[in-house]
């Protein structure tokens, strides 16, 4: 084999491993509750533990299939996918928790099809605009048909709902067309259409609405007890961990103060126990995933490699976007939202399409190397 992204993997490694520490920091005092009283303090650092080791193997098998075959199945994987997220909404298949069903239950772990969709939508987006090249400046043979598919997969989301997943299946499959080369009068004006439509959704839904106020001002007694609980009590954690935090394991705010800090808030916990110092860390860590994924996918174009340029820098796009939301309502920049930290967070279908993703975008690198050696892919 030739040489390939040694950097690549290992900031992808220590991320997991980093994040896999943190899962048990946060999640050591759950089972003192009587919602997790059966649990083992050490149950979800194995579980995530056992979600990396699987993630990894699927990584290594997604390593060795081709581009052009990840080309050729896309369209076919993002209909699998589409299948999925109608079965989650039929009742008695899919799972519901906390009053949204975004799971699919197979016994030894829960399939959340959102996750796929955010993998096959980068692959299915950057085949459609190699496809439709040269349809891409006209609206009726060009984008409308893309535009009524991620509509399609926006519904069903928001079904779910999930508007979190939505937003970053929206944003990924604009980047790629944006980057294809689609007219950018029409991209603006999908992008203040799309505007509308969550600002809409928002507005007609008591509870999203609710919660946006109570995002504007999470200190007011009534907000900081209600809606913006998750909110106040992570910005607590921050200003704990001021520089250098309190250290590993010190965490106040996990001890059932701030739910869900195993998932959705382990940047808060993080932001407590290792301070500025330790949130720096992570954020440059994803930085340069995103930096790298945008050099490999510009390196693709260049040697006339489109799809796998396109599907590179559409990864930088999902990895980026997710993470950024994360982080954004960790840190009182968003309203809160049910998303994970990628690679990081506690969740099987995450860090399982996480790795495959980023292996995927190792093997446009390896095949960039390859070919332009002299090599044949």
């Amino acid at each position: 084999m030739m040489e390939y992204d040694q950097p690549l993997v290992w900031v992808t490694v220590l991320l997991m491993l980093f994040g896999m520490v943190m899962v048990y920091s946060a999640s050591i005092a759950l089972p003192d509750s009587p919602k997790y009283a059966g649990y083992k303090s050490t149950h979800f650092l194995m579980r995530q533990a056992i979600f990396i080791v699987v993630a990894l193997v699927a990584s290594l098998m997604a390593f060795r299939i081709p581009v052009k075959t990840w080309q050729k199945m896309a369209p076919y994987l993002f209909v699998l996918t589409l299948v999925l997220l109608v079965l989650v909404l039929v009742p008695g298949v899919g799972k519901g928790v906390n009053g949204a069903r975004r799971w699919l239950s197979l016994k030894f772990m829960n399939v959340q099809p959102s996750e796929l969709m955010k993998l096959f939508v980068v692959l299915y987006a950057a085949d459609y605009t190699v496809r439709k090249q040269q349809f891409m400046h006209k609206l009726t043979k060009g984008f409308m048909p893309m535009t009524a598919a991620i509509g399609f997969v926006g519904l069903l989301l928001l079904l779910e709902p999930d508007l979190g997943a939505f937003g970053v299946i929206v944003c990924i499959a604009m980047g790629i067309l944006f980057l294809g080369g689609i007219n950018g009068i029409w991209f603006g004006g999908i992008g203040a259409t799309l505007v509308g439509i969550f600002t809409m959704v928002i507005v007609l839904s008591p509870w999203r609405r609710e919660r946006i106020f109570a995002y504007l001002n999470p200190w007011q007694e009534e907000n900081a007890l209600g809606k913006a609980y998750q909110l106040s009590h992570s910005l607590i954690a921050f200003g704990r961990g001021e520089i250098f935090g309190v250290g590993l394991g010190g965490s106040v705010e996990k001890l059932h103060y701030l739910p869900e800090a195993h998932t959705d808030f382990l940047l808060a916990v993080i932001g407590e126990e290792l301070g500025f110092v330790g949130v720096l860390t992570v954020i440059l860590m994803f930085y340069w995933i995103i930096k790298r994924a945008f050099e490999i996918g510009r390196q693709a174009i260049a040697i006339d490699q489109t799809f796998a340029g396109l599907t590179a820098k559409g990864i930088g796009i999902w990895i980026g976007v997710q993470a950024f939301i994360n982080m954004g309502v960790n840190l009182g920049l968003l309203p809160t939202k049910g998303l994970t930290l990628p690679l990081m967070s506690y969740g099987g279908t995450g860090v399982l399409i996480n790795c495959v993703g980023l292996a995927i975008l190792l093997r446009i690198d390896y095949e960039n190397r390859l070919l332009m050696r002299g090599g044949r892919v």
